[in-house]
């Protein structure tokens, strides 16, 4: 197997030119150059080279969202501790066409585009393609179908309806094209995954490529947000009062019933055909199982710590793969997710750190919420919660990894530090992982708290996790499916089937059965949902198209502080270590606006085409509010 990757990995960097050709040209989503015929024929001809050029469609997933900035810093997830990367134009609600916030180029309108493009050269080619494997043609050309409707779905969730460009133009046609409405959008995009499905059924499942499954997968998020209330006109047409297109980002009318049956049969269909991960349960595991068995999921099969047998999980993935990127040594080639995100007393950057409302939103063992008035909870914040707390997120006093050798002596016990302690003189402590600490201070959390989730525990790597981490990115794993059938049952009113998949889900992480009904099913299922995919790129989206991100994304980040004072009589740890045995613990939730003040505005349902895209193209109308 690893022989023929290579193999294939040489023949993409044989045709390195002609591949340049097809993919450098200006930054402008309709922008052609002629194809050179000799190399294309050649191309076409040969079934590596016809594969190769595949990978290159597959190069514009980049790395998921395994980059230094995440989506979920524009969410109620996490907070961007370093000032001055355009993510507060989004946050505080700035954001125009002339001056966009911070975009992720998986989701840029012009690389879309340029993806797109690739992709639709495929699609015209692969039918006459000469090579005599069949078999592989149908499976490129599937492949090719669910890439379109995978960008074109990327475009449709952060834009709304787009223009629907389905073949390669010529140098002499005429670029302007409008803006397809968002019913047609969702149309063209299904369309092309019934395509891919029935393409790609019976072909080989290889980890990181489409497969049947993921195209399901793909249909059933999409038609899940198709019936939501952002799409739906009536309600849209109150967010955006006096826009005249509405027809862009919302249905004008139709049946929004069937579209619900349409997401939850599209759902169960993948539901039917996957297995996921230990989703068989009848009752709760243990706290400590559960906590295991989620971090396993998040390792997704990429990790000697945990069950490898997680990556069933997975339907659609970023690999490790020297097949469609331009690095063979991920993640030396960008995706250092550990250094990204961990703590500064690990020599890493803090760059996505929780926020408290979402530490909050993790429920107690019993199913209740977590509550601040509480003195119980209060006096112990951390104890005695849903155990993908613990999983997902670093805490003060929380275990982790040997520390690097030099900070070693600061902390001995290998435990974060994000607190200030009494040092019994009448002086302060100040934890080696906060921004007052003597180790990199400066990417220090301002949060308190260190995304964990996604970050390989296998103390046998490097310390600061530069390198060796190989996990994968989860665009779509199985929970997704099944939270996607549970939301479209609620809003069926078939309640039963959505208890019963939600405590499936549940049972593995050791949480309990749901009993809810009405619309505290509906709030229960939603905070599932969040803590479930949690840093999976789905808060952003969720939130909008539930209509709460007034409530939600617009909130001002709250954080936690932490003091320890010794106990009567009691002497300090030299160095400290965390013992509420010998340390009283305090916690008290504040607000932070260093970086950014957080509000609300509802343009921010959608991102504005830039000002040059409208001027290529005179016929694109601008998204509402802007």
């Amino acid at each position: 197997m690893q022989l023929m990757k290579n193999s294939l990995w040489r023949a993409f960097l044989a045709t390195g030119v002609f591949l340049a050709l097809l993919t450098g040209c200006k930054d402008d989503f309709l922008n052609t150059e002629p194809l050179d015929s000799i190399s294309s024929e050649a191309t076409w001809a040969d079934g590596p080279l016809s594969q190769a050029f595949i990978f290159n469609v597959y190069s514009f997933l980049g790395y998921g969202g395994f980059e230094e900035q995440g989506l979920s810093s524009i969410t109620d997830e996490a907070m961007f501790t370093h000032a001055g990367r355009n993510i507060n134009t989004f946050n505080e609600g700035t954001e125009d066409p002339t001056n966009t916030a911070w975009m992720s180029a998986t989701y840029q309108w012009d690389q879309m585009y340029l993806a797109i493009r690739q992709a639709n050269i495929a699609i015209e080619r692969l039918p006459t393609a000469t090579f005599s494997d069949t078999e592989l043609r149908d499976r490129l050309l599937g492949e090719a179908h669910f890439l379109r409707a995978y960008y074109y779905h990327q475009l449709a969730r952060f834009y709304g309806g787009v223009p629907l460009i389905d073949r390669p133009y010529g140098l002499d046609e005429d670029y302007s094209v409008a803006r397809n409405t968002w019913e047609e959008t969702v149309n063209f995009i299904v369309a092309d995954l019934d395509r891919a499905a029935t393409l790609l059924e019976g072909k080989p499942v290889t980890p990181g490529r489409a497969s049947t499954l993921a195209a399901q997968a793909l249909k059933s998020r999409i038609l899940l947000y198709a019936a939501s209330d952002l799409h739906d006109g009536a309600l849209a047409g109150g967010v955006f009062p006096g826009y005249s297109n509405i027809d862009l980002v919302a249905y004008s009318g139709g049946d929004r019933t069937a579209r619900w049956r349409a997401a939850r049969d599209a759902a169960l269909v993948v539901v039917n055909a996957g297995t996921g991960y230990k989703m068989d349960l009848t009752a709760p595991v243990s706290a400590e199982e559960g906590r295991q068995n989620y971090i396993s999921i998040s390792m997704g099969g990429g990790s000697a710590v945990g069950d490898a047998a997680a990556e069933v999980e997975l339907i659609f993935e970023r690999t490790k793969t020297p097949l469609y990127t331009v690095e063979d040594n991920w993640p030396l080639g960008g995706i250092h997710h550990g250094i990204n995100n961990g703590p500064n007393g690990y020599n890493n950057w803090a760059g996505n750190t929780p926020i408290q409302q979402l530490v909050d939103d993790y429920e107690m063992m019993d199913g209740s919420r977590f509550d601040w008035n509480n003195p119980a909870h209060a006096a112990a914040p951390y104890e005695n919660r849903d155990p993908r707390l613990g999983a997902s997120i670093m805490y003060d006093g929380a275990d982790w990894k040997p520390r690097p050798v030099a900070v070693s002596g600061i902390d001995p016990m290998d435990q974060i530090q994000t607190g200030y302690y009494d040092d019994g003189n009448g002086g302060t402590i100040n934890g080696v992982d906060t921004r007052e600490s003597t180790v990199e201070n400066w990417n220090g959390s301002r949060t308190h708290y260190y995304h964990r989730k996604f970050i390989d525990p296998n103390p046998a790597l490097p310390d600061n996790q530069s390198n060796a981490q190989t996990i994968p990115w989860p665009f779509i794993r199985y929970t997704e499916a099944v939270l996607n059938l549970v939301e479209a049952s609620i809003e069926l009113g078939d309640e039963a089937t959505a208890r019963e998949w939600l405590s499936k889900i549940r049972f593995r992480v050791g949480m309990p059965a749901v009993t809810d009904t009405g619309d505290a099913l509906r709030q229960r299922y939603r905070n599932e949902r969040r803590v479930e995919l949690s840093y999976e790129e789905h808060r952003y989206h969720d939130a909008r198209r539930w209509l709460i991100a007034p409530e939600t994304l617009g909130r001002i980040i709250q954080t936690i502080d932490i003091r320890a004072t010794l106990r009567p009589g009691a002497t300090p740890h030299v160095p400290y270590r965390y013992d509420p045995s010998r340390y009283t613990y305090t916690y008290t939730v504040v607000e932070n606006t260093e970086n950014e003040t957080r509000t609300w505005r509802n343009k921010m349902y959608y991102r504005p085409i830039t000002r040059d895209e409208i001027n290529r193209n005179p016929l694109l109308v601008q998204n509402p509010l802007y």
